[in-house]
């Protein structure tokens, strides 16, 4: 479903958002549009990657080794 949407911009920024709809064959309407799905598909993106970073900080990362060795062992007293 479709929703139409009122803005209000500077009569300079339309008049730029002209020349640059002009310049990729579309409306201005449809230019701002695709805009916006292209911030909210980067947004949405990011939220997924961002759990799912999340979710692996959470799990942890096995770096190698083993447990640490004793205090004896290290320290000859």
């Amino acid at each position: 479903m479709k929703r139409n949407l009122t803005i209000q911009l500077d009569e300079k920024v339309v008049q730029s958002a002209r020349v640059i709809a002009a310049r990729r064959a579309m409306s201005i309407s449809r230019m701002v549009a695709s805009e916006i799905e292209a911030l909210v598909r980067n947004d949405e993106s990011y939220q997924r990657a961002a759990v799912a970073a999340r979710a692996h900080l959470q799990k942890g990362f096995h770096l190698g080794g083993g447990p640490p060795p004793q205090r004896e062992t290290l320290y000859d007293r």
